[in-house]
């Protein structure tokens, strides 16, 4: 009999196929086995255009994304990729050309996000699969909400369906908890700021997510802005030493913030020219007595300074900080505190 056995060489992958085929004749001439291993190829063949363009994409692995369609097109092929490994064996129970139809309900009040990561999904396992949306990302979504119907192959959409739904929840849950925290300051001049916190491979992601919320990006990396921390300065001889440094190598289209502890740090980043402060785990008095001394410097100057809150803020707090007359407010746990948002893919 002809069979196809498929293997991962895990010690190798993804620098090469994670898919290889080899074909043996053991003579058994087991007819059953036959037809399983042979639509098991058919199967993986649609996994090796995930593999191959996932092998593609990891040789740039440090060039920023040209477009977000191309980000995309790298989450949900490595997510398709580590979840159906060699193949989806019990997909195999279903007929290969069964349709079928399922709707995705939220179980929980939420904003809407990821709505390309999940189409892809399907998309790349069924390329002609039908997806019907009733919300759009950044929609405010009701609990037990209908939010769009899929129809297509059965197979595609069994093996898809957790991958596309990890996105769906993920980024949901990014924008969900945004949209709380810019609501909780509503009415003052402060905006909500992502930070570095995401999970790993999904940076853009989770800050598209964090857009969708209604929340502002910080600095997608360490490509885009500086940001002089603490062991930054004493490593590079001062706060003066290190801002006239930053100057001096900065392009122009990148912005240059330094962190401070206390009032006399911010007195001496001021004083240095500094137009973009980070104020690290001041307390609420602090923070009036920055945004003071700030609106001095800012008129002698003649130039706009920005003040950043950062540290131990919740939604409990947040408000308080943004009444203080900070411009933005950067929280962590927008990308990294998270609880997937509760939602669930009905076959009808």
């Amino acid at each position: 009999m002809l069979f196809f056995t498929a293997r991962a060489d895990l010690h190798q992958w993804p620098q090469k196929s994670a898919i290889k085929f080899a074909a043996n004749d053991d003579g058994s001439g087991n007819q059953d086995s036959q037809i399983h291993c042979f639509e098991l190829k058919a199967q993986l063949s649609a996994m090796r255009k995930c593999v191959t363009y996932y092998n593609a994409v990891r040789k740039n692995k440090y060039r920023k994304p040209d477009t977000l369609l191309e980000e995309i097109n790298k989450n949900v092929s490595q997510a398709l990729a580590e979840d159906i490994g060699t193949g989806d064996l019990t997909v195999l129970l279903i007929p290969e050309q069964q349709t079928l139809a399922a709707d995705v309900v939220t179980r929980e009040n939420a904003v809407l996000c990821g709505v390309q990561w999940f189409e892809r999904c399907f998309q790349m396992l069924c390329p002609d699969v039908s997806i019907e949306w009733f919300a759009a990302d950044g929609d405010r979504l009701a609990a037990q909400q209908k939010i769009c119907r899929v129809s297509g192959n059965a197979r595609a959409l069994l093996t898809a369906e957790r991958s596309a739904l990890n996105f769906l929840q993920l980024l949901s849950a990014v924008a969900t908890q945004t949209r709380r925290y810019v609501d909780v300051i509503d009415g003052t001049p402060a905006v909500i700021v992502d930070t570095r916190k995401t999970l790993p491979g999904l940076r853009l992601a989770q800050k598209y997510a964090v857009r969708c919320g209604g929340g502002v990006n910080h600095r997608l990396g360490l490509h885009d802005g500086i940001l002089i921390k603490e062991n930054h300065i004493a490593a590079a001889g001062g706060m003066c030493q290190v801002l006239e440094t930053a100057r001096a190598i900065a392009p122009r289209n990148v912005f240059i913030q330094i962190e401070v502890e206390s009032l006399q740090e911010l007195q001496v980043a001021l004083d240095a020219g500094a137009l973009m402060v980070l104020l690290d785990n001041f307390t609420l008095v602090q923070l009036s007595e920055a945004v003071a001394l700030r609106a001095h410097h800012a008129a002698r100057a003649g130039q706009t300074i920005i003040l950043e809150a950062s540290g131990n803020i919740g939604l409990d707090t947040v408000r308080s900080v943004a009444e203080t007359g900070v411009d933005r407010i950067s929280i962590g746990g927008l990308t990294k505190n998270i609880q997937a948002v509760d939602l669930s893919m009905r076959f009808v």
